[in-house]
């Protein structure tokens, strides 16, 4: 474990070094578990990370990664935001990575992340989204949660007796199963782990140990998708106050 983490690092730092040679450079910010969550990173981490550069050089880091190639061959990339690629090291680490201009930082929302590399002048600051003083998106009420969960339910059920059954579980298993993790934010607090303020499904398990031991009644794949919304229907059923006609919809369709 300790060798891969500091592998994994090593090419970051790398990564910074090769930047540190080119002019147009600005800085590389380490994210996620090799940012500001160091406790996190593992054998199953990848390289996540932010490239700036001087006014004028982005496209120049987009369409050359020799910056990237310097480091260590590469055994596969592509550009999957106009942004940024995904990429495989031939070794097997991988990276998600986006190059920016410093003046587009204000408009990208992001989590605060590790200056690994910065080129002398430039602030430490870097790091930080610019907006971190504004205030917070307000998180929606947890009666419209639970309104989405409930017609979720609902839709997806019928599109199950039609013979939609793929739609029918985007809507049972995905969009009613997430509403249905928000609604647990409200019911109890976390145990541990790290809130994800982007992908709240990550580290779900360490957060919320007792929780995640029924996502299998509610998550049973394509072909119970019924049994997937009965059992979604009985944990909203056992934690709140439901619209008895809504209920009895969904009821039915089970």
């Amino acid at each position: 474990m300790s060798n891969e983490r500091e592998r994994l690092l090593d090419r970051l730092f790398a990564i910074g070094e090769s930047l540190s040679r080119r002019e147009s450079a600005l800085a590389l910010i380490g994210l996620g578990s090799v940012g500001l969550e160091l406790e996190r990173l593992d054998s199953y981490s990848d390289l996540d990370f932010f490239t700036i550069v001087r006014p004028g050089h982005k496209a120049d880091y987009l369409d050359d990664l020799s910056w990237l190639a310097d480091v260590a061959p590469i055994a596969y990339c592509f550009r999957n935001t106009r942004d940024g690629y995904k990429l495989l090291y031939e070794d097997g680490i991988f990276c998600e990575f986006a190059v920016f201009e410093e003046a587009e930082l204000a408009q990208i929302p992001f989590a605060p992340g590790r200056v690994v590399w910065r080129a002398p002048g430039v602030p430490e600051t870097i790091g930080s989204p610019p907006d971190t003083r504004r205030e917070a998106p307000e998180e929606p009420p947890a009666e419209w949660l639970l309104g989405e969960a409930l017609t979720n339910l609902y839709v997806g059920l019928l599109r199950e007796h039609r013979g939609e059954r793929l739609t029918a579980m985007r809507f049972i298993q995905g969009h009613a199963a997430d509403r249905i993790l928000a609604l647990v934010e409200r019911l109890q607090p976390a145990r541990g782990g790290q809130r994800d303020p982007f992908t709240p499904e990550r580290r779900f398990e360490a957060r919320y140990p007792d929780m995640a031991a029924i996502l299998p009644e509610m998550l049973q794949g394509y072909s119970r998708n019924r049994e997937s919304a009965r059992a979604a229907l009985a944990f909203l059923d056992s934690h709140f106050e439901l619209n008895e006609a809504m209920k009895a919809a969904v009821l039915a369709l089970c």
